[in-house]
């Protein structure tokens, strides 16, 4: 009798192991909720191969589309990639799990000098970083043959009715408050207007729009000269036999925001162990570098992946020295929104 009832009770862990957080068995997936196009699909096919398992993805398009989702319920979720602001408050309010570091192996390939950026979470207990980038500014050097690799080309009225910026918030006024020498995070009101009349006096009226998702398409066409915006929108565009001769991207020299994608787990993941294999997995550099390769990106956050790599990046990791992390600003995010609301809603 003995026998059987250590049996039965070893019946009874087994199943307890192998089920969910709700009572379900383990059903061989792992649900990643990404940017669109950010993680390369022969690297989900590879994860799948070597961990028996089916990765289904779904995408957002911005962090407040994927943090309103969330907030709103939405369940079955392991990973998700919110860039640092976002990052900070999901670790605040409580969204999280702790990434398991007995499975982070591979912790030793994360750039050191990444501690100094996360303050929000140096030590990595809560997240792990997936990517640092940049918005810049691309140039169709066909059209336009003379220029300071600056903010100031928006000021430019000889490129008017030619030039596009973001329809982001705290980018565009980040790239004005950087163009005068302030912090990207400030909210200090009097330097937040400065900042302001530079987009509203000196860069709209020459710009044909604010646009945070065509500007690569209108770039292509030649609609476009100069374009602030990420990089891998216009080089999507471009065909790549053309990309040398037509596009010059750069970080302007004054600095401007920088961002900081990581992968997290969510609070009530189903899938916990095969979400911590998948971070770890990430960052074995044989990996992370047909993700550099793939999307052209700077290598900053592994450099072993970075020496790994066969292709020329958009733009280097020392060209965002001057940046400044996009950090939580919690309430003052509303003074922000004042100041945008003169800009995008207000005629030249």
């Amino acid at each position: 009798m003995k026998k059987i009832m250590l049996a039965v009770a070893a019946a009874i862990l087994s199943a307890i192991g192998l089920a969910s957080c709700d009572g379900k068995k383990d059903d061989g997936t792992l649900y990643l909720y990404n940017w669109t196009y950010y993680t390369p699909e022969s690297i989900l096919k590879q994860f799948e191969t070597e961990f028996n398992c089916k990765v289904k993805v779904d995408t957002f398009d911005s962090n407040e589309v994927m943090y309103s989702k969330l907030k709103a319920g939405a369940k079955g979720y392991d990973i998700t990639f919110p860039s640092q602001d976002y990052t900070s408050i999901m670790i605040n309010q409580g969204m999280l799990q702790k990434i398991d570091h007995t499975k982070f192996t591979n912790i030793e390939k994360i750039n050191p000098a990444c501690k100094e950026i996360m303050t929000f979470d140096p030590n990595m207990e809560w997240q792990v970083p997936y990517y640092l980038g940049m918005a810049g500014v691309a140039v169709n050097k066909q059209k336009v043959k003379v220029y300071q690799k600056s903010w100031s080309i928006f000021s430019r009225k000889d490129l008017k009715g030619h030039m596009s910026m973001m329809d982001d918030m705290r980018e565009v006024i980040g790239d004005a408050l950087a163009y005068k020498g302030f912090s990207v995070n400030t909210v200090d009101p009097k330097k937040l207007q400065i900042a302001a009349d530079v987009i509203n006096k000196e860069w709209k009226p020459n710009l044909v729009k604010f646009d945070a998702e065509g500007f690569g398409k209108s770039f292509a066409s030649g609609d476009f000269w100069v374009c602030q915006g990420y990089a891998e929108v216009v080089f999507g565009e471009v065909p790549e036999d053309k990309q040398a001769d037509m596009i010059d991207f750069f970080i302007p020299e004054e600095g401007g925001p920088k961002y900081l994608d990581s992968m997290v787990i969510l609070k009530g993941a189903k899938h916990y162990e095969r979400a911590n294999e998948f971070i770890n997995f990430i960052h074995r550099p044989e990996i992370y570098v047909q993700f550099l390769d793939t999307f052209r990106f700077p290598g900053f956050i592994n450099p072993e992946a970075d020496s790994l790599r066969t292709t020329v990046p958009m733009y280097k990791s020392e060209d965002m020295k001057n940046g400044e992390l996009k950090l939580d600003i919690a309430e003052n995010l509303e003074t922000f929104n004042e100041k945008w609301e003169s800009i995008r809603f207000t005629a030249n």
